[in-house]
């Protein structure tokens, strides 16, 4: 089997995943493209008959974890080509309250550690299974579930401004 004809089903998933993880357009298809090379590379890895979405996103997320762990030790990439940026970009209609609503919930999503925010948006965003996260992250169902009910936690305190929630203690 050539998955070459099936990848491109893939991409626009592959780029909205990226995009959502990275916020920045240039790095993102980066991501992509770093990921169907590898894909393409390695086409004699992937099994028949299983799933290829999960297997293009665990590269993916393998990707971004490498990525992740040099740019740490290397710095942030921040951008400074304004000469690309279009200033109507930032402009907002005032009943565009929704676009808002959008934007702070991206905010929100950055500011979650990169475990929670990768669970949060592959079951949310790629309406992933628990199974299908679990398999593409190489962790346990119970680490996708725990990452993920901490992950919609932080996103309902930052979104609302809210307290965490306490647990409750048992005195005995």
């Amino acid at each position: 089997m050539d998955i070459r004809n099936d990848l491109a089903a893939h991409v626009p998933r592959l780029r909205r995943y990226a995009r959502a993880l990275l916020h920045n357009r240039e790095l993102a298809d980066d991501l992509v493209q770093d990921t169907l090379e590898r894909a393409l590379a390695r086409a004699a890895l992937f099994t028949p008959g299983t799933d290829l979405r999960a297997w293009l996103f665990t590269i993916m997320h393998n990707l971004f974890a490498n990525q992740a762990r040099r740019a740490h030790v290397r710095g942030v990439h921040v951008s400074v080509d304004d000469e690309y940026l279009d200033e109507r970009e930032f402009a907002v209609a005032a009943s565009q309250t929704r676009s808002l609503e959008v934007r702070d919930l991206d905010a929100a999503l950055q500011r979650l550690p990169d475990e929670q925010r990768a669970v949060v948006l592959l079951v949310g965003l790629e309406e992933m299974s628990y199974a299908e996260v679990a398999l593409t992250l190489g962790v346990p169902i119970g680490t996708v579930m725990s990452r993920l009910s901490r992950g919609r936690e932080k996103l309902r305190v930052l979104m609302t401004g809210a307290r965490p929630i306490e647990k409750l203690r048992v005195v005995k």
